[in-house]
Order: structure tokens, then sequence, then C-alpha cells
């Protein structure tokens, strides 16, 4: 998979610096309301770094739209969407630039929906060592049900280990992380319910 290509295909950054340039809200705006430093918006803006879900989610939350808003080419009024396969929006997720392109890949499940309150994602988590998670959390609760794999969950100092066919539902403003376990990547369906 070509990271940049697929990035650049989304055009997160240039969707978030649109709605920031037409709510004309200034760089540091955005950056106080989502609690995120001036540096790493502006690299975000430029596409030179993907967000996480997590990051997206204040970003969102900074803009007042949905997550959602991000991953659709146009709004829809439907009650019912569909994402055929093929029409998943997938992003990579970079944790560290020293460690590699070691992180997860999240693909939006229902974007085309506008107005709704929980975000869909098909994730497929790296393998890791323990020190290499990094901890994200957000307001709002998440659900995760792992589909292949084994994955570990860090929850605060706690350390959960999760087989195929486990689920798990949390709090997710307490700082969690995961890594898939065993050197082999895990895949999962996450569900954020993001408060408002």
């Amino acid at each position: 998979m070509n990271v940049k290509l697929e990035v650049r295909r989304l055009q997160l950054g240039e969707k978030i610096k649109d709605l920031r340039l037409r709510k004309r809200y200034t760089l540091r705006r955005v950056s106080e309301k989502a609690g995120l430093s001036i540096a790493l918006l502006s690299q975000i803006e430029n596409s030179a770094v993907a967000p996480p879900v997590a990051t997206l989610l204040k970003i969102a939350r900074a803009l007042d739209v949905n997550i959602g808003y991000f991953f659709r080419e146009e709004e829809a009024k439907e009650r019912a969407v569909v994402v055929r396969k093929g029409e998943r929006k997938r992003v990579f997720r970079r944790l560290h630039p020293q460690h590699g392109e070691s992180g997860y890949t999240y693909e939006a499940l229902a974007y085309t929906k506008s107005a709704k309150h929980m975000e869909p994602f098909l994730v497929e988590f790296e393998a890791k060592k323990k020190e290499e998670v990094v901890f994200l959390h957000h307001r709002g609760e998440e659900f995760l049900f792992l589909l292949r794999g084994r994955l570990a969950f860090h929850y605060n100092q706690d350390e959960i280990a999760l087989e195929a066919g486990d689920s798990l539902y949390f709090d997710a403003a307490v700082p969690h992380g995961f890594r898939a376990l065993r050197s082999k990547k895990a895949q999962g369906i996450v569900v954020i319910y993001s408060e408002e």
C-alpha cells in the first residue's frame, strides 16, 4: 500500500484546512480547542502527518463537525447508507517517525452518513513492543470486536489480552492504546461514540 498516495487521495489535510478557513478559525484557535500543538495541526493540514482517529475526533469537535465529514465526498441525506468494500476510505497512522511505519490502518465504514452518533471503522493493528504503544484519549466511548489475531489493550496501567471473537467496550477518556501480539497483525471493528 502506498501510504502517501492513500492519505493524499483522502485529502484529510485539505478538508481540515478548508473547513477551518471557511469558519475563519486560526490555527491557534483550532489547536487550543482540540488540545493539539499548532505544529502538529499544521503538519496534518499539509498532509505531512496522518492523524489517528482520536486526534481526528478532537479536530472535528474543534471545527464543530462530525468526524464522518472528513471521509465523505459529498453530503449524504439518506437515512440508511451502504459503503461498498471498494469505497471504504483507508488511512494509515504512523505512530512514531523513528519507529518506521508501525501503527495501524483504519477504514471508515459509514462515512457517507452525515447525521450519526457512532463512527464505525475497520482497523488493522500492527505488532509492536510494549514500550512503543502510544496512549490516546478523547471524550466518548469505544467498542471493539476483534476479528482476527491477538491484541493487547493497554488501559491506564492495565494490559488486557484479547483473542479473535472477543469484544471490548470502554470509556475513551481514559488513556488507552493497542498493539498486536505474536508479531502478526490483528484486525477488528471499532465503533466510536464521541460525546458532542
